[in-house]
Order: structure tokens, then sequence, then C-alpha cells
């Protein structure tokens, strides 16, 4: 396994050699880990706890952070005990040694000191997707979410308390690009960014991970891994029960919540111009208390769908969907791609053209062009289904007679109609209309009719 090198040499001054004597010290392991991981940016959070054995007088600790993406622009350490009697007086990098820090501490004390130790990495990400279960009827679904987390860091963490937030964070420098910088504030002789500076730019951006740490506070263990939502700000935290071992070059899936009996319409639709000749399923909810929902947003990510198959368990699988970020009390539709089990059969059945118009010259100017069509629908599915037909006409000057065997019908804008028709399990319907629309001069007769 891959390990952030640490060692701690202490310094111990004595009164009868004119130079210090240097003793290496393993350091112990870590006692925590919190990783804060962005989604909206290649960047994490990281807070060590650590017990450090100190002497009375100066001591040096060594940090190393090769075949690792950390930031060393970003480290800092504080005591969490002794605070006045222990100075972390600086953080200096050795000329010509690569990927090595060197702290320079004064202590008041002896003996073991915890301290915690932060600092920004690239390489670890987190992505959201759900699996959604429907009933055998169709009018609910149970909804589960998963966190994946992916560490490419180059760094293991174990028993990390793992934390993930949404929103959108700006930020100046990538920091992969400063964890791969060959000297950390650039190279000898070129004017040093300074520590000032790097606070301004991601100061702001540690201070809002250790806020979300203080916020979430500490969950106690249950039977299964849950994540606790909380949001601050314009972010939100999901805050992943219990401790993972997340390692290098591996990936973890983590449920995020699980909930039954999540209220949902399902609706079929056809429109031509936007779906092709096919029947296009949709599976709408929302997110709020009514849907056993609403307690926090969801992020977005990928939905794949099944249905309840038999009384057995068996699943069969209905279709799939990604959608954004679904803020609390927000609808939510999913496309879940064309059937085969619902079927819409559009048929030109005539088409002429009358009421010509001529103007001086003896030149057509005006004329009416009238289309009648028959929809056949069917429903093939063992349950009913409501089905809404779209229908554009690329103009505005038109005029509409409909009969058959339709439920409702609207005139969604000036070039556009919809058709809806519940269908019970096995059945079709039938229905027509005829379509007059009016073109050159005629348009102004058209006007005349609507006035």
């Amino acid at each position: 396994m891959r390990h952030i090198i640490l060692a701690l040499f202490i310094i111990v001054a004595t009164s009868s050699v004119s130079h210090a004597k240097v003793d290496l010290v393993t350091l112990p392991s870590r006692d925590t880990v919190q990783l804060t991981i962005y989604n909206s940016a290649d960047m994490t959070l990281v807070r060590e706890s650590r017990a450090l054995t100190l002497k009375d007088g100066k001591n040096s600790l060594q940090f190393s952070w090769a075949n690792t993406l950390i930031d060393p622009t970003s480290l800092e350490m504080l005591p969490k005990a002794n605070a006045d009697k222990i100075d972390i007086a600086e953080l200096v990098y050795p000329p010509r040694v690569r990927n090595l820090g060197l702290w320079n501490i004064q202590s008041a004390v002896s003996g073991k000191v915890p301290v915690e130790i932060t600092y920004l990495t690239s390489g670890l990400s987190w992505r959201a997707f759900y699996m959604g279960t429907l009933t055998e009827d169709e009018k609910a679904m149970r909804l589960q979410g998963y966190v994946r987390v992916t560490n490419n860091s180059g760094e293991d963490y174990e028993n990390a308390q793992t934390r993930l937030i949404v929103g959108k964070v700006h930020i100046l420098d990538q920091i992969a690009e400063l964890a791969r910088r060959q000297y950390p504030y650039g190279r000898p002789g070129e004017v040093p960014v300074e520590r000032e500076a790097y606070e301004e730019r991601f100061g702001k951006v540690r201070q809002l991970g250790i806020a979300f740490a203080e916020v979430a506070g500490e969950v106690e263990l249950r039977r299964r891994k849950e994540i606790k939502k909380e949001g601050l700000s314009e972010y939100f935290l999901y805050t992943i029960e219990g401790t993972e071992t997340i390692l290098t070059g591996w990936s973890k899936r983590l449920l995020s919540f699980d909930v039954d009996e999540v209220p949902v319409v399902n609706l079929y639709k056809y429109e031509e111009e936007r779906y092709g000749r096919s029947v296009v399923r949709f599976v709408s909810f929302k997110n709020d208390e009514e849907h056993n929902l609403g307690d926090t947003p969801i992020p977005g990510g990928m939905l794949k769908v099944y249905r309840t198959a038999d009384d057995t368990g068996h699943l069969s699988y209905t279709g799939q969907s990604s959608f954004k970020y679904i803020p609390v009390d927000e609808d939510v539709e999913l496309n879940l791609g064309p059937v085969a089990d619902v079927v819409v059969e559009p048929t030109l059945m005539d088409f002429k053209t009358d009421n010509y118009r001529f103007d001086r010259r003896g030149n057509i100017s005006g004329w009416d062009e009238v289309r009648v069509f028959k929809i056949k629908v069917k429903n093939t599915r063992q349950i009913p289904i409501k089905i809404e037909i779209q229908r554009n006409f690329n103009t505005s000057y038109w005029k509409l007679q409909r009969s058959g065997d339709f439920d409702e019908f609207e005139q969604v804008d000036q070039d556009t109609v919809k058709f809806t028709l519940l269908l019970q399990p096995r059945s079709a319907k039938k229905f027509e209309y005829t379509l007059t629309t009016y073109h050159g001069v005629r348009q102004e007769d058209w006007r005349k009719i609507k006035e």
C-alpha cells in the first residue's frame, strides 16, 4: 500500500557540543482521517489527526508527498492541545530536494501531542447513480441512491470519514498541476508565491470544508451505511456514516438512501419531430415529502429503472435516464427511451388544395391545403397507460376538425396541438382530424375568420 511518508526528527540541544544531535523517530500512523470531496472540481480537503512525540525545544517534522497528487502549498498543521506552548514556526522546502517539506516546531512540552494536518489533494472523485424498481401496477417506485467514490490520488486512506459536497467551486489553479510542480512555489531564483496569496485563493475552500465538518458532527454507527445530508450556504454536504477504507486505484460503492413507495406518474409521448416514429416512455415524481422524499436535494446522476415481474422478486429492465441536480420541491420527468409495446400509427388519408385566390395578372396568390389524418393507437401491455400525441403544423394559420376516440385535446401553442388518450390493457383507439392550412393572401381570410 502507498502512504504519505512522514518522519519526525527530534533535535536535542546539548551544552557539551556545538552542534545539534538529530534522532529519527518513527511517526505513529494516523489516528483519524477525514475526506471532503468536491464533485465540481478535482479537489479534496484532507484532515488528518496524529499524535506526535515532541521534545522540549526545537523539533523538525519531515513531510514527503512523492507519488501522490497532494498540493504542497496547501499544507497546514495545528496543535490540538497545548497550543500556547507549541509554536509551529514555519514550513520550508529544502533546495534541490523534490517532494519534501520540513516543519520547524518549537515546543515547551515533552511527550505526545495531538496535531491536525490539513491539505488539498487531487485524484479523488465521486458520482451518484440510482436504481428504481416499479411496482407491478407501476404507480409507485422503490428508489435507491448510491455514491461511487474513486481514489486515484496515489495515497491510501484507511478508515476515512468521507464527506461529499455538491456545489460549484471556482479555483484559480488546478490542484493536480500544483501537486506536479518540481518546486512548490516555483523554481529557485523566481519570485515565490507568498503564503498569503495561496490563502486568498484556497483559504475559503479549506474553511468551507472545516465548517462542513463542524456542522455535520459525529454520526452513530447503524446496521447499514447511510449518508447524512446537511445544507450550508450554496453548497450541500453528504456525510457517509461511519468510516470507509478507500485504497488508491480503487472505487467503492456506498448506499446513499433507500425509499420505498415513491409515487410516480407513467406517461407515454409521441412526437415525430422530436422522437421519430417511436413512442417514448417517461416517469415523473417530485422531490417532496408527499413523495416520501424532500429531505435534501438529489445530486444528478444516472437512474436505471426496473419493474417487478412476479411475486418471486424477478425484475425486468424498463429503461434508464440521466438527470441533473434536483432541488427540494422540484418535479423531475425522466425519459426512459423508446418502447415497442405502445404503438402510434398516423396515416395521411387525403390531401387536396382548395380556395385559390388570384392576383390581377392571373397568378395564384393564395390557397388552402387540406389534409385528413387517421391516428391509431395500440396498447399491448397488461396495464392501462396514458399517452400524449403531439402534432406540429409548421404554420400558425390553420383550422382543425377532429373526431373519434380521444380523451383530451388542447392547443399547446400557435402551431402545435396535443391529443391525450387513456388506454385499457391490450386495447386500441382511433381518431381522425382534418387540418386546413392557409397560404398566401388566404392568411388574411384566416385572420378575419378568427376575429
